[in-house]
C-alpha cells in the first residue's frame, strides 16, 4: 500500500498544489513556518478523517477561504483507491472513497493504516490521561471496528449518564432506578472496551521494549502499565462505591474512560526521571511499535509520517532510527526537516527509493538528487 498522489486547495497555508510521491521514502525541506508539517497533516486527514493538529476543521481552511479539500490517490493491493475530504465553513465535512460518500466517518477508519511520530507526541507523557487513551483508541481503532462501535456506545451513554446526575442536583431528586438503567449500559460496554484494551497492553508491551532497546543501545529499561478502575474489581463494585462522590461532583467519575497508562524507565516515571533524549526515544519506540503492531495485525504496511525526527535526538539515536526504517519493510515513508542535505544524507540514496521536496510558504518543489560513492547533490 503507498500513496502515489495527493492534492491540496486552501489547505491551511497551501492555496493549491499536486504532489506525486515515490513508494519508499519521502522527504520534505523548509524552514519552520512554511508549510512542512502541514503535508503530513493532510495525509493524516486522509487516515483518520481529521488532523493530527486541530480538532476544529473549519481552522483548517486557508485564511478567507470558503472551503478545502484533499484528494490522494492510493495503490493499495494492486487496487487504485481515491480518498476526498472536503470541508466547507459552516458545513459538514465530506468524505468520499471512489467518488461514494460516507454515512459515517468510523467505516473509514483502519482502510489506510497510518502512523505519525511528532514533536507534538511529547504530551503522551506530560499532558493528562486523556492523551494516553487516545492513544490506546487511535491504535487498536485501526484494526478493531467492533471496539470503536463499543467505546463510541459507551461515551453517549456516558454523556446522558452525567447528564441525569446533573438533572438530579437541579431537582435535588436522586432516583437510582433511573441511574441504573445507564449503568447496565456502561457496564456492558465498557467491560468490552476494557478486556481489548487489556490484551492489546500485553501484546503491545514487549515489541515496545524491543524497539527502545535498538533505538537506545539498551541503555535503560522501559515499561508500560495499564491503569484501569476495572483491574482489581468489577465495573458494577466500582460504580456502587463511587454513587455518593458522583452525587456530589454531578458526573461520572469512575470507569474505563479514567483509564491511564504508567511510562517508566528504570521502574522510575518517565515524566520526572528521564532525560529529554530519553523521553524522545521513548515516544519513537512506542510509534514504531505501533506501526508494527498494526502491521501484523491487518496484514498491511502502514504509511509512516515523521515529523522533526531531530527535535531533542541526538545524533547516534538519528542513525540508528533512520537505519530501521529505511529498511523496505517498513514501506513508504514522509519525513520533514529543516536542512535538505541532512535528510539526504541519512539515506543511502544509490539503493532506496527516495525524492525530495523543498518547502517555501505553502509551495512544494521536487529536487532532483544525485547520488555518488563520495558525496550527495541536490541540483535547484
Amino acid at each position: 500500500m503507498h500513496l502515489k498522489k495527493l492534492s491540496l486547495i486552501n489547505f491551511k497555508n497551501y492555496a493549491e498544489t499536486d504532489l506525486t510521491f515515490s513508494k519508499h521514502i519521502n522527504c520534505f525541506s523548509g524552514n519552520n513556518g512554511e508549510g512542512k508539517t502541514n503535508v503530513l497533516d493532510a495525509i493524516h486527514y486522509l487516515s483518520f478523517c481529521k488532523s493530527f493538529f486541530n480538532a476544529v476543521d473549519s481552522q483548517n481552511i486557508q485564511h478567507e477561504a470558503p472551503f478545502f479539500v484533499i484528494q490522494g490517490l492510493y495503490e493499495i493491493s494492486d487496487t487504485a483507491e481515491e480518498i476526498y475530504c472536503g470541508q466547507k465553513r459552516n458545513q459538514k465535512k465530506q468524505f468520499k472513497r471512489n467518488k461514494k460518500e460516507y454515512t459515517r466517518l468510523a467505516d473509514h477508519i483502519g482502510m489506510i493504516p497510518l502512523v505519525m511520530i511528532s514533536p507534538a507526541d511529547s504530551e503522551l507523557i506530560t499532558e493528562g490521561s486523556e492523551s494516553r487513551r487516545k492513544f490506546i483508541d487511535s491504535v487498536i481503532a485501526q484494526y478493531n471496528k467492533e471496539y470503536l462501535e463499543n467505546l463510541i456506545r459507551y461515551n453517549k451513554v456516558l454523556s446522558h449518564r452525567n447528564a441525569l446526575l446533573k438533572q438530579f442536583s437541579d431537582s435535588g431528586k436522586f432516583d437510582v432506578e433511573s441511574l441504573e438503567i445507564w449503568n447496565i449500559q456502561l457496564i456492558e460496554y465498557g467491560i468490552k472496551v476494557f478486556e481489548i484494551r487489556q490484551s492489546f497492553i500485553q501484546s503491545f508491551v514487549p515489541i515496545f521494549q524491543n524497539y527502545y532497546k535498538l533505538i537506545s543501545d539498551d541503555k535503560e529499561q522501559v515499561d508500560i502499565r495499564y491503569v484501569s478502575h476495572l483491574n482489581n474489581s468489577s465495573f458494577t463494585e466500582v460504580l456502587e462505591k463511587a454513587i455518593n462522590k458522583d452525587r456530589i461532583l454531578e458526573y461520572t467519575t469512575v470507569g474505563i474512560h479514567k483509564d491511564d497508562l504508567d511510562f517508566t524507565i528504570n521502574s522510575y516515571p518517565i515524566k520526572k526521571y528521564a532525560s529529554q533524549g530519553q523521553q524522545k526515544s521513548f515516544l519513537i519506540a512506542l510509534k514504531l511499535a505501533q506501526f508494527d503492531f498494526i502491521k501484523n495485525i491487518k496484514k498491511i504496511t502502514p504509511i509512516l509520517l515523521m515529523d522533526d525526527i531531530y527535535d531533542k535526538l541526538d545524533d547516534s539515536r538519528v542513525k540508528q532510527l533512520m537505519e530501521l526504517v529505511s529498511n523496505k519493510n517498513f514501506g513508504q515513508l514522509f519525513i520533514t526537516d529543516t536542512h535538505p542535505n541532512r535528510l539526504a544524507d541519512l539515506f543511502n540514496l544509490t539503493s532506496v527509493d527516495f525524492k525530495l521536496f523543498t518547502i517555501e510558504n505553502g509551495v512544494a518543489q521536487e529536487k532532483e538528487v544525485i547520488s555518488t560513492k563520495d558525496k550527495i547533490t541536490i541540483n535547484d
